[in-house]
């Protein structure tokens, strides 16, 4: 029996819903370290080859990373690998900042906002000896911080939109945490979102969150454009940035 399907079957899991789990995961994983760079052009059938899997669980793959906006298809010519266009991050980023600061007042107003945020505290507000140092692991856990405040608001509707926008700037995103530099910034900041919160000052905790996520945004510009550019220069070619 092939390992993979040893292991769907070991999880309950159909065999093809594994390997296509394990498709996104390479092929993700290849975009994020910029194998495939923006412009970068492949087909189904090549992608199929080069995994050395069926059609079917790399198609389910690659419409997953379509969805979480890493990739395109262009009819007759294959799947594109997405440019970077920042003004539409941006935009993103101020959503998510709305929702979030949305979501602060109405976490403000529960009757026991300290037990609604006793979930998070466990996680964040340790001491710095048992705080993580794995910057995967932290960067899980941060966009779980912001999907998680926004749920604790109590609008499903919200938190499905947020939710959304959380996938879309995932494709930026995974860049903020390969600086060690960022786990210090994320404990420090959430402890203090969530302590002004646990004192009911929600402006002040507003302020801050704004202020977290715009820097958030502009540090991940910052590492992003390094980065291309970086990618760019050892492979010595162009591609599409918008």
């Amino acid at each position: 029996m092939n390992p993979r399907d040893a292991h769907a079957d070991a999880l309950g899991l159909p065999r093809t819903e594994s390997l296509a789990v394990t498709a996104y995961q390479q092929i993700r994983r290849e975009l994020d370290d910029f194998h495939f760079m923006p412009g970068d052009r492949f087909t189904e059938n090549g992608m199929s080859a080069r995994l050395g899997m069926s059609r079917t669980p790399v198609r389910e793959a690659l419409f997953r990373l379509q969805q979480e906006g890493y990739i395109s298809v262009v009819p007759k010519l294959g799947w594109l690998v997405n440019a970077i266009d920042f003004s539409v991050f941006e935009q993103l980023y101020d959503v998510r900042s709305v929702l979030e600061c949305t979501a602060l007042d109405a976490i403000a107003r529960q009757d026991d906002p300290e037990a609604a945020l006793s979930g998070l505290r466990r996680i964040w507000c340790v001491p710095q000896p048992e705080r993580l140092a794995d910057l995967t692991q932290v960067s899980q856990l941060d966009e779980a911080f912001h999907m998680a405040l926004v749920a604790l608001g109590g609008n499903a509707e919200m938190a499905r939109i947020h939710r959304e926008i959380t996938e879309r700037i995932r494709v930026v995103r995974r860049l903020e945490f390969t600086r060690n530099y960022r786990i210090t910034a994320a404990y420090d900041e959430h402890v203090q979102i969530l302590e002004l919160l646990q004192k009911r000052d929600t402006e002040a905790a507003k302020a801050f969150l704004r202020t977290h996520i715009a820097i958030s945004r502009e540090e991940v510009k910052k590492i992003t454009l390094h980065t291309l550019q970086a990618a760019r220069q050892g492979r010595g070619d162009g591609w599409p940035l918008s």
